[in-house]
């Protein structure tokens, strides 16, 4: 059986990298975000005068929690279905544009990647595990990113124009 690496605090070493609240900006559709939770959330809301709220937040754990907090009818349509293709596209944006953090990906070989959270909610349930029970989603897409860069040689991204960024994307997902 393959290796197993937790990772949760984005100041964890090495791997608190693999944390959407590592601060570490990325280039999505055009907008350069300062983490890829903020990438992420900006993808929520439904109105630009909630995604500029929520942007607003002083520290991406803040961002999330706000994030979560958000009300039925500020929520893109749909988001409970293209939430994880969001995810997905910020993750491949993320490690193609950061030569070091790929690595760091690639390196992890084929150990199964786990958010392991430590406090029992239903979004930490989602997006990793809360003492062994969870659906890991963050993990699992990280596991399919470092599958899709193992596979197709993805080059790191700088930030371009985004023709060439989301040519990238497509071809990664």
């Amino acid at each position: 059986m393959a290796a197993e690496i937790r990772f949760y605090r984005a100041n964890e070493q090495p791997y608190g990298a693999f944390s959407n609240l590592y601060k570490r900006s990325i280039e999505l559709d055009g907008v350069i975000y300062p983490t890829s939770e903020h990438a992420y959330q900006a993808g929520k809301a439904r109105k630009p005068a909630v995604r500029d709220w929520l942007l607003s937040a002083p520290s991406p754990a803040l961002l999330a929690m706000a994030a979560h907090g958000l009300y039925y009818w500020d929520i893109t349509p749909g988001w409970s279905t293209n939430k994880f293709d969001r995810m997905r596209r910020v993750l491949v944006a993320k490690f193609t544009q950061h030569e070091d953090l790929k690595q760091l990906l690639l390196s992890t070989g084929e150990a199964r990647l786990v958010e392991s959270a430590t406090v029992d909610n239903e979004v930490n349930r989602l997006w990793g595990e809360v003492n062994g029970v969870g659906r890991n989603m963050l993990g699992l897409l990280l596991m399919e990113v470092r599958q899709q860069l193992h596979a197709q040689h993805i080059k790191p991204k700088t930030r371009r124009p985004r023709s060439k960024l989301a040519g990238a994307l497509s071809a990664a997902g």
